[in-house]
């Protein structure tokens, strides 16, 4: 679903209103160029440079980082970029209109707040928060701003979620009381046993900065550039993978979060000195009344992937397509149920149904209907188009700041239920945990 730069421009050029954000200082027309800042230039960071360079009509200016290596790559990608190692310089420039934010979870708080006070559009990658009580202070700091904040969890906006979603609210399914999701990767990268770079040291990279408030500790290279991996950066596989599934199961079933979680898992293979997971599992309870089962398996990669949802009328299988499968309908007569009684009472039994009093239909049962391919409508548009497209219309961001925490919030949940070895539950009111 990749678009050029002049595609890019031609499908949303038209939509594009003359002015945007009443007051941003700027109005931003069709042909008006929006200049980004980015803080985080790792592996995600350098994706969405790449990304957004492609763009006409948005230029990226400067970028922060805590390591050289990473300064010195960006630079590599675009020679105009400026770079230094504190990202409050970018949000002090007056020519900076965003930020795009791809630093470790424990950062993302800080960095999304000092950006929507220096009035600046904020896209910030998933997970919003690294724990459930930094998202009311950043709604409340959305609320307030006239920036858009958009949180990069791109399951939300794909197409085959917004397809999901009407066959959902269709009734299509039925009562819909289970949802299943899993992932599973097996190889060191998808385990986050990423390379450390050969001049890794506190010479090249700012380790204080990097900490932030975490526990201080000596330097340490696997920590920066395996931060996934430890709970003082990250809530792994729950925050970084499960997120994901999550966002996306809200948007389809339109709910706000779970009610409750229990979890397990276990350091089973990748011990590496990392403190989380490498396989997790949980069950959430969704009102009004179905269940999410969902995991994480960072040691094999059966192709198990995507969302499955199960109602009473049939299951919606949601990949890159979507696929329904309708139920068949029971008999009206049991035969099992009936076992033990009397010959006359089974034969009266049967005959009141129109069945031989032998229990044998008199008519052939209709056979199960085959899978339905549901056609997925395209839009040509990937997760960080939208974002553009809100700073220059001025609509609304499509995964805003409740969106983003509570998304968080249901992977936070699952940590916490782990750590604590038991059921907890979560009020949606005021984002408050207890054990269940």
């Amino acid at each position: 679903m990749a678009l050029s730069r002049r595609g890019f421009v031609r499908t949303t050029g038209a939509v594009f209103g003359a002015a945007s954000l009443a007051d941003t200082g700027r109005a931003f027309g069709p042909n008006d160029q929006i200049n980004l800042g980015f803080v985080g230039i790792g592996i995600q960071g350098s994706s969405h440079l790449r990304l957004f360079n492609s763009y006409d009509g948005v230029r990226v200016v400067a970028i922060a980082d805590l390591y050289d290596g990473h300064l010195t790559a960006a630079k590599e990608l675009n020679s105009a970029i400026d770079t230094t190692k504190d990202y409050r310089e970018l949000l002090g420039r007056k020519d900076i209109d965003a930020v795009v934010i791809a630093t470790p979870e424990h950062w993302h708080q800080r960095i999304v707040l000092d950006a929507l006070a220096a009035k600046k559009h904020v896209y910030c990658e998933k997970p919003l928060t690294w724990t459930i009580e930094e998202g009311a202070q950043i709604i409340q700091a959305a609320d307030k701003s006239d920036r858009v904040l958009m949180v990069g969890s791109q399951g939300k906006t794909a197409d085959s979620t917004a397809a999901a979603r009407q066959v959902v609210k269709s009734g299509k399914l039925g009562q819909i009381t289970m949802v299943s999701m899993g992932q599973g990767r097996n190889d060191p990268e998808g385990a986050w046993e990423y390379p450390i770079p050969p001049d890794a040291s506190t010479t090249t990279v700012d380790w204080a900065r990097f900490l932030g408030k975490a526990s201080r500790r000596a330097f340490d290279a696997a920590r920066f550039f395996r931060w996934r991996c430890f709970s003082d950066y990250s809530g792994g596989v729950a925050t970084d993978l499960i997120v994901h599934q999550l966002t996306t199961l809200h948007e389809i079933m339109d709910v706000v979060a779970p009610v409750s979680a229990v979890s397990d898992g276990g350091i089973y293979r990748w011990k590496d000195g990392r403190d989380l997971p490498d396989l997790q599992h949980a069950i959430l309870e969704y009102e009004p009344g179905f269940l999410v089962e969902t995991f994480v398996n960072l040691n094999n990669a059966h192709p198990f992937q995507g969302t499955v949802i199960e109602g009473t009328e049939g299951t919606l299988v949601v990949g890159q397509g979507l696929t329904f499968y309708p139920e068949m309908p029971p008999p009206k007569a049991q035969g099992y149920g009936a076992n033990g009684w009397p010959k006359a009472l089974k034969a009266q039994y049967y005959e009141g149904l129109g069945y031989s009093a032998d229990g044998r239909p008199k008519e052939p049962l209709p056979p199960r209907k085959p899978p339905e391919t549901i056609a997925v409508t395209r839009s040509g548009l990937r997760h960080q188009d939208y974002f553009i497209k809100s700073i220059r219309e001025g609509t609304p961001s499509r995964e805003n700041a409740r969106d983003g925490h509570y998304g968080a919030a249901a992977a936070h949940l699952i940590n916490i239920a782990y750590r604590r070895g038991r059921r907890v539950r979560f009020d949606l009111k005021t984002s408050a945990v207890r054990d269940s």
